[in-house]
């Protein structure tokens, strides 16, 4: 069996575009570590949420420890503090895991890439999926660790481009598009993710649908960015995120297309 690793920026990364197929691999037999790469600490949360001395940090690595148990994986922090979004002041904060040094910070995922013989590691695409600042870095700093610890196997995560804006119009027909609040933007749908035709590894995820979003519910703080697919039937849900894309950097050749090991 193997040791799959994958590094996420932000606690409640791991739900929506990756839990399906952590679920699998640990169901599969696999060892699966998450590796957050910030404490989240920039996020938002309903107000009342948090109780008299609990920290917004403190709350999500609860919440990302209870999401690793549910979907069969271990977990683990990086070490960095959040950056926030593109553009807001986070991204100048001293420990901001965008600022980070990339070759201290692969460094620091090499050692734990080498102390759990990982054969597997899986980072996010060259702009972090959808842009922020801790996604792209994460690209970046995963992609030198896994020279740096000679890891065999790589994947880039991200989300099928055409995919997405099928699923954004489908909701439209069927009377459940998102509010305006959380409907993407144009430039959103234009950049997000990569194109159909870039992506080589496709897992299915259908029957490990339960357990990816019992993780998405563990992440009470977050709620917010959850609500939407959360209230889709499991159906719809099922058919929009019963896949999971990837990118292959290296694998063994025998590895299936739609297996990451």
């Amino acid at each position: 069996m193997a040791t799959v690793v994958f590094l996420h920026a932000h606690p409640d990364d791991e739900c929506l575009i990756t839990g399906g197929t952590i679920a699998r691999l640990a169901a599969e037999g696999h060892r699966v570590l998450i590796v957050t790469a910030t404490d989240g600490a920039l996020g938002e949360c309903p107000d009342g949420l948090l109780a008299d001395g609990e920290t917004l940090a403190g709350r999500r690595a609860a919440e990302v420890r209870a999401s690793a148990e549910v979907l069969g994986a271990e977990h683990r922090f990086l070490g960095y503090g959040d950056s926030g979004m593109a553009g807001t002041e986070g991204n100048a904060a001293p420990g901001a895991f965008c600022n980070a040094d990339v070759e201290e910070a692969a460094s620091r995922l090499a050692r734990q890439l080498e102390e759990e013989r990982a054969d597997v590691l899986v980072t996010y695409d060259d702009h972090g999926t959808y842009g922020h600042p801790d996604h792209i870095q994460v690209h970046h700093v995963g992609l030198r660790a896994a020279d740096l610890a000679a890891t065999r196997g790589l994947y880039q995560v991200t989300v099928n481009r055409e995919r997405m804006a099928r699923m954004v119009e489908q909701a439209a027909e069927r009377g459940m598009a998102p509010s305006e609040d959380e409907r993407p933007s144009e430039e959103m749908m234009a950049t997000i993710g990569l194109p159909e035709s870039e992506l080589d590894t496709v897992v299915d995820v259908a029957d490990h649908i339960p357990a990816k979003l019992a993780s998405m519910r563990c992440h009470e703080t977050q709620v917010g960015d959850m609500d939407f697919f959360l209230g889709m039937p499991v159906e719809a849900f099922t058919e929009s995120f019963g896949q999971e894309w990837y990118v292959r950097m290296r694998a063994p050749e025998s590895t299936a297309a739609d297996r990451l090991v």
